[in-house]
């Protein structure tokens, strides 16, 4: 990914965004483009004109972090897109390759007793391992069950992002379909700002690109964020509706990789349905198991 145009787009997209009332500006009758003038943010961020034109150009490279501060609260930048711009900074300063920790292949980080265990010890919620490619490394017992319409019965490396955009079960899986695809979006373009050499990451928005109208408006929007805690909305073909809240885990021992936890309010009819869908796994696991003479 073309790390000037990257940061180009997404300092246009935020400057754009703002109107003059909501940074306190008096409002202006005539204006050619949505969204404040460069001036206005070079004077909020207190550097020249000139100097946040080349900045707005993708010349970010050196920019101090006193700098990329006054961006972040001209733009009125959340949490997020902050470190999404350092991130972008970072990168055009050559850091990101040689300052993060080299990541195992994910085969390999999974392949772990003690993670597998981990999984499998959570016994009354959906746990799953994720990457930054949005690839669906691990499951528990209970996560195989709610997953099976991702995971299908071709014993193919499950991508969340793939199943949003390209498959049409997501839209009956979401009933939330475009609040969960800005999330999927935003999160897979800010992974794309902490590692913009990330081939597989690449790979992926280049295909989603070309095969989503979906996806390539999204990306567009530059829009970032982080998955971290919340609540989602499910229809599982089996149990039915399901609200489930969700914290998300990093895993120290393998950069990159995040530990998922989907779990609903105790006493709630999702709390039910997932005890419906955890027994329904239960049994199938040793359906097969007896099958297979385990």
């Amino acid at each position: 990914m073309d790390n000037r145009s990257e940061v180009r787009d997404f300092l246009t997209s935020r400057r754009a965004r703002l109107t003059p009332e909501q940074v306190g500006l008096p409002p202006t009758r005539s204006r050619r483009v949505p969204g404040l003038r460069r001036s206005e943010v070079a004077a909020m961020a207190g550097v020249s004109v000139e100097y946040y034109a080349r900045l707005e150009r993708g010349q970010i490279a050196g920019a101090s972090s006193g700098v990329l501060e006054a961006l972040a609260r001209a733009l009125h930048l959340d949490e997020t897109e902050r470190a999404h711009l350092y991130d972008l900074a970072r990168a055009a300063d050559g850091i990101p390759a040689s300052g993060r920790p080299r990541r195992r292949t994910a085969t390999k980080a999974v392949e772990r007793l003690s993670l597998r265990w981990a999984l499998e010890a959570i016994t009354d919620g959906v746990a799953f391992v994720r990457d930054p490619q949005q690839n669906l490394l691990a499951t528990n017992t209970l996560g195989r069950a709610f997953y099976a319409p991702v995971i299908g019965d071709g014993g193919r490396l499950p991508n969340l992002a793939r199943f949003q955009f390209l498959d049409s079960a997501s839209r009956d899986f979401y009933p939330d379909w475009h609040r969960f695809a800005e999330m999927c979006v935003g999160v897979m373009r800010a992974e794309a700002g902490r590692d913009p050499h990330d081939r597989g990451l690449q790979d992926l928005v280049g295909e989603l690109s070309t095969r989503s109208e979906d996806f390539r408006r999204l990306w567009a929007d530059h829009n970032v964020r982080t998955h971290g805690t919340g609540t989602k909305r499910f229809h599982h073909p089996f149990v039915g509706d399901l609200t489930l809240a969700y914290e998300e885990l990093a895993i120290t021992a393998e950069p990159g990789l995040v530990l998922l936890v989907y779990t609903a309010e105790p006493g709630s009819p999702s709390a039910e349905r997932l005890r419906l869908l955890a027994s329904w796994a239960a049994t199938t696991t040793a359906a097969v198991r007896d099958t297979e003479g385990i």
